[in-house]
């Protein structure tokens, strides 16, 4: 029997590689989105109605034993959450409760994928491993770390409910804007237009770019592990995927500032970046959005069950991407 995965945002930065990762694996895959939803390949489901996550998971569980769901339509941008936090709350923790429980009612794996942000990201605390205690600096982190456990409380039991948690990511899009190092290209390509452009841009908080498809591969892995076991009955299956981790972690070990990333690109590019200048004076107490320092996440959780944690060179993958060969 053809095993199917049911990919939530799949229009989305992450899910478009989610589906491909399925798919080249020979899965049935059925994905949902919102704005960008294109029946029948990409289905319409609101996930803030509770009977349209139900009818869509009874479709895909329809003759299939155990489905994998991998959950990643959310609000994932700190200041946006900020200025609509009722909303952000809905989709970000109580649709995340809602399929968690729909999805361990119908015996489905579901994978929440959460954030970095989780974590205060203090100096000198880095790297944070699956058990540290988790303290987020902002409204964003706090909404994630709720929807984690939302989804391990809804599947304790079963241990059918696995968090699995990024840092910023990055990779093929339709629109810079999908991600928050893509975007940067449009920041050093203002810069070398114009050198009196003034830009400010970050130079202190460290950041860990991962690359979607090497999410997205993972993701895969994990499904596989967590879904084949090794006993030889469902109950020895089921006692074996309760002693798997509950939280992993994965990130590149790649790092840079914001501003490190725009010099890299510009040096890829042969252009200038006269008109952007380097910040360093980190959080602005008086923001309302605080950022944290560093966050970077221990993947040992997922080497100590066998999930191969390599990761694609930033720099070189975005050579190929703007078809630059510049030594």
């Amino acid at each position: 029997m053809t095993n199917t995965v049911l990919v939530t945002g799949a229009t989305g930065l992450l899910g478009r590689q989610v589906v491909k990762a399925f798919e080249t694996a020979g899965w049935d895959v059925v994905g949902t989105g919102w704005t960008r939803a294109n029946p029948p390949t990409i289905r319409k489901v609101n996930l803030e109605d509770a009977d349209e996550i139900r009818n869509v998971l009874d479709e895909v569980k329809s003759g299939i034993s155990l489905t994998p769901v991998r959950h990643r339509a959310a609000n994932r941008f700190p200041d946006k959450c900020d200025a609509d936090p009722e909303g952000t709350r809905r989709i970000n923790v109580e649709a995340t409760k809602t399929l968690a429980e729909a999805t361990n009612a119908r015996s489905i794996l579901l994978i929440y994928i959460s954030s970095d942000y989780v974590f205060p990201g203090r100096p000198g605390e880095a790297p944070y491993s699956t058990d540290a205690t988790p303290s987020p600096p902002n409204f964003y982190g706090q909404t994630k770390l709720d929807g984690e456990h939302a989804t391990l409380s809804a599947t304790g039991e079963s241990g059918l409910g696995i968090v699995l948690r990024v840092p910023v990511l990055y990779g093929e899009a339709t629109d810079p804007k999908e991600s928050a190092i893509n975007i940067l290209l449009e920041q050093v390509w203002k810069s070398a237009q114009d050198p009196n452009a003034k830009i400010n841009m970050d130079d202190w908080a460290i950041r860990y770019p991962t690359n979607t498809e090497d999410v997205a591969r993972v993701i895969k892995d994990v499904t596989n592990k967590y879904l084949n076991t090794g006993g030889d009955k469902d109950q020895d299956q089921d006692e074996d995927r309760k002693r798997l981790p509950k939280i992993v972690q994965f990130s590149s070990e790649d790092h840079y500032t914001k501003y490190e990333i725009c010099q890299m690109l510009a040096d890829i590019m042969g252009l200038s970046v006269e008109g952007m200048s380097p910040n360093k004076q980190g959080n602005d107490p008086g923001n309302a959005v605080q950022r944290p320092y560093d966050c970077h996440l221990s993947t040992q959780s997922l080497k100590d069950i066998g999930v191969d944690v390599s990761t694609q060179n930033f720099r070189d993958w975005w050579r190929r991407e703007v078809r630059a060969y510049r030594k």
